[in-house]
């Protein structure tokens, strides 16, 4: 296979950006090698690894020349309010590109902006940070996007205080020693087989 390139960005932060970047990137791990290229001024995913351990490598836009040539998975973490110009540079120069959103009005609105810059290209929508069961509102959205014409994921990223515990520990939440974060990660697992379908 040819190494495969996925990129994730957004016009606003605190949709699970970063979080998002790390647990793809843990999913590809187990399938090959893999990149983690941190390209957001916060250093978020680089400052996660410095806590603890990624099972792959994680480095600053500035080294990933060196590194990403025997990858077959590169990830990109991007800085957050993208202008259109550089999000149509980002999405020509990646296999897919990730848009995560909240399911709410705040998160969705900037996103919908985004949408309209990309025009035709090759990306989907991600709803992270959803309210798990009973709540329907992840559901709803996307429905409402689907119906809208705007590519969305299925999987859907449920809201837990386990990323942040990750976090704190410097691991993706696949490595956490509780089992009840098991379910946190199950979804990513989820989006990252859509992500290989679509890769294909």
């Amino acid at each position: 296979m040819d190494k495969k390139i996925v990129t994730i960005t957004g016009y606003k932060g605190g949709v699970g950006k970063s979080t998002t970047a790390i647990h793809l990137a843990t999913f590809f791990s187990e399938k090959g090698k893999t990149v983690l290229v941190d390209g957001d001024q916060n250093r978020t995913t680089l400052a996660w690894s410095k806590r603890g351990s990624f099972p792959f490598p994680t480095v600053d836009e500035r080294q990933a020349l060196k590194v990403v040539a025997d990858a077959f998975f590169v990830v990109i973490d991007t800085p957050a309010r993208p202008d259109s110009d550089d999000l149509k540079e980002l999405s020509k120069g990646c296999d897919l590109l990730i848009l995560p959103t909240k399911p709410d009005i705040v998160s969705l609105e900037p996103m919908l902006e985004m949408v309209k810059d990309l025009g035709d290209t090759n990306y989907r929508c991600l709803l992270t940070i959803v309210a798990p069961h009973p709540s329907k509102e992840g559901v709803t959205l996307q429905q409402e996007l689907i119906k809208g014409g705007i590519p969305v994921f299925k999987s859907m990223i449920r809201r837990t205080s386990g990323f942040e515990k990750a976090a704190m520990e410097g691991v993706p939440i696949r490595d956490v020693k509780e089992s009840r974060l098991r379910v946190a990660w199950r979804d990513y697992t989820a989006l990252g087989k859509e992500v290989l379908e679509i890769l294909k």
